[in-house]
């Protein structure tokens, strides 16, 4: 038996599974002892305090039909009454109600209903107005009678003690335990608050804290964040290091070239050019999507002067949908750099680009198409490695780059806690990539 169905009405978050896990039982204990309660003793003892009123009220049914009314009989008649702590008085039949009236509520009041019209046929109505006296309309040889009596002969003082004093106390526990749960789970929060601002490239303080399980996971987090940071600073420093190196003997090589023929030295001044847009790229990776604080920028905005700067520099692309409005945490230069890198793969491989964003209250979406070759299927995921080359289906129409600019893209989406995702495009049949990000 499958119980998918359920997970649609339950709740998402670990501190309301917990609070379900905390109440139910609880509720599920208290339903279950009130109706033993209501069934099995207060039933009961109901049902033995107004049979103790039923012979009662017979005994005076009994006098009141055993003699003519005379001054003895109306003595022994107000005896009983007396004794029995009821009062009796005849009514005209107009008086004589037809049914019975009892609160929808009063449970122990339709014991008692029920029990007097079982035991007693002479009962015509019986009617609780309240928790304090009750009144029963009876048909006498002498005529319609009006019998009534203080509620407590038939039903407990406070029938629904148990029940109220119960549910009291599960809601006093029930708002302690909620207090408690809340402390322990705070902890988690954090921690996933922290594990969910590093994803996103930055880094909050957070100290382990909370039970043992969640500081161990805490201390793990810690450990892999420093060696994640420690990993992304030696990888810094060793490109960094190396293309630095490099610009020196290049500049040396391209100044050694300039002093010997031009039909010689123009393959080798190729080759230096070749190794230092190699050079330059490999910087540009080695900053990778860390630079600056992320801060509150328009998207929109931000991609409408990447278009422009584009269209300036001669490339053929056009902002065609822009939805949504608003501001978003964002580093502007690394996604800058990202728009830059999937505007000049778009027209490096095709001859245009169009370029959407849609923002909405839970992600950011920029979209750029080519009219270019694409990428197939099965090779997208390779196309997002650093220093991947796809040739030739990627570089028929061009020198080909050094396959740092999809990485470079993928670094920054990634840093800001989003995804970089290829396909096919529907308007333009080449390339489509998309930079989602969540809010």
């Amino acid at each position: 038996m499958s119980f998918k169905w359920l997970k649609t009405y339950m709740p998402r978050g670990l501190f309301g599974r917990a609070a379900l896990i905390l109440v139910l039982p609880v509720v599920v204990v208290q339903l279950v002892v009130s109706v033993a309660f209501i069934q099995q003793h207060l039933e009961d003892v109901t049902t033995q305090m107004t049979l103790n009123t039923v012979r009662a009220i017979d005994v005076i049914l009994t006098e009141i039909a055993a003699e003519p009314e005379t001054d003895t009989t109306r003595s022994d008649l107000m005896s009983l009454l007396t004794g029995f702590q009821m009062t009796l008085e005849f009514i005209p039949a107009e008086k004589l109600p037809v049914s019975d009236s009892i609160g929808f509520f009063d449970y122990s009041g339709r014991v008692v209903r029920d029990t007097l019209h079982g035991r007693l046929p002479e009962v015509v109505a019986v009617d609780l107005p309240d928790n304090r006296i009750v009144h029963v309309f009876v048909e006498t040889d002498e005529g319609p009678a009006h019998i009534s009596f203080n509620r407590r002969r038939v039903t407990a003082a406070a029938p629904h003690q148990l029940i109220v004093t119960m549910v009291f106390f599960g809601l006093l526990m029930t708002l302690i335990s909620f207090l408690y749960l809340r402390n322990q789970l705070r902890p988690i929060t954090r921690l996933a608050a922290a594990a969910q601002a590093f994803g996103r490239g930055r880094v909050v303080p957070y100290a382990p804290s909370g039970a043992i399980e969640v500081r161990a996971a805490g201390g793990a987090f810690l450990d892999m964040r420093a060696r994640i940071e420690r990993q992304i600073e030696q990888r810094t420093m060793m490109l960094s290091g190396v293309s630095h190196d490099l610009r020196t003997p290049l500049t040396r090589m391209k100044l050694g070239l300039s002093l010997i023929d031009s039909e010689d030295a123009e393959p080798l001044m190729r080759d230096v050019d070749d190794m230092q847009r190699l050079v330059d790229a490999f910087l540009e990776f080695s900053r990778g999507a860390g630079e600056g604080e992320p801060e509150s920028c328009d998207p929109i905005a931000l991609v409408r002067l990447a278009v422009d700067d584009a269209v300036r520099a001669g490339s053929q692309v056009s902002l065609v949908e822009t939805t949504g409005h608003g501001r978003i945490a964002l580093r502007p230069v690394a996604i800058r750099r990202a728009i830059d890198n999937l505007l000049g793969n778009a027209t490096r491989y095709g001859t245009k680009a169009e370029v959407s964003v849609v923002l909405t209250e839970k992600s950011l979406r920029i979209r750029v198409e080519d009219d270019g070759p694409g990428i197939p299927a099965d090779r997208r995921g390779e196309a997002m490695k650093p220093f991947s080359r796809l040739d030739p289906a990627r570089n028929q129409n061009a020198g080909g780059g050094v396959g740092l600019g999809l990485a470079i893209v993928n670094d920054v989406a990634r840093a800001h806690g989003g995804v970089l995702r290829l396909g096919q495009s529907t308007r333009l049949g080449g390339l489509r990539a998309d930079i989602v990000i969540g809010r």
